[in-house]
């Protein structure tokens, strides 16, 4: 589990295919002093929201395997060497929960839509897949590319946040222009409020 509060910015060192079937699954190798400082392997690591099992470590670098479930859910399989990436470790039991819960499993992908500079902050617009809407609330909790942000609109199909100057600065979110592709995990509340409810609001039992 993560709280959605990025500890480092890393940088993607090396993406190299595992097997002989390339599209199958990627080693990523990450460079994240912080996060590997005191990690084992075994150890989970959100990059960019989605959870990650660390399998290799050295030099300030950790590698995970990315599966094809995986590169298709997400936008990792958009990252290139030299990518900067938010990296999480996994949250204690006994630290404070400065975001909200995050399992690290992508719902869904958007793309940032629009971008508005403000005096001391930026509003930034996401796309939603059409299936997220009923669990994005205004002043709801969203993850996005593992960031745990408040959501200040909600549109039919797209979300809005303000990021302040931490956020712009030490999270990849400062560096997301127009078009850019992002994971987006829903709060785990309301997918389980509907999963409860079952077919009263419309869900799966």
């Amino acid at each position: 589990m993560f709280t959605g509060i990025v500890e480092e910015l890393g940088t993607v060192v090396d993406i190299a295919p595992v097997g002989p079937d390339a599209a199958a699954a990627v080693r990523l190798t990450v460079h994240g002093p912080k996060v590997t400082s005191d990690a084992s392997t075994g150890d989970s690591i959100a990059v960019n929201g989605v959870c990650l099992t660390v399998t290799e470590l050295g030099d300030g670098r950790f590698g995970a395997d990315v599966m094809k479930e995986t590169l298709d859910r997400s936008a990792l399989g958009s990252l290139v060497s030299g990518s900067r990436v938010n990296l999480e470790r996994a949250a204690r039991v006994s630290s404070r929960l400065g975001g909200h819960i995050v399992q690290g499993h992508v719902d869904g992908t958007g793309v940032v839509t629009e971008r508005v500079p403000g005096a001391d902050w930026e509003t930034v617009t996401f796309s939603i897949p059409p299936h997220l809407g009923r669990y994005v609330v205004e002043k709801g909790s969203v993850t996005v590319d593992g960031v745990s942000l408040t959501v200040a609109g909600r549109g039919d199909a797209s979300l809005t946040v303000s990021l302040i100057p931490t956020t712009l600065r030490e999270t990849t979110l400062g560096l997301a222009e127009v078009g850019t592709r992002v994971n987006l995990e829903v709060d785990i509340v309301a997918k389980y409020v509907e999963s409860l409810l079952g077919d009263r609001v419309g869900g799966a039992r």
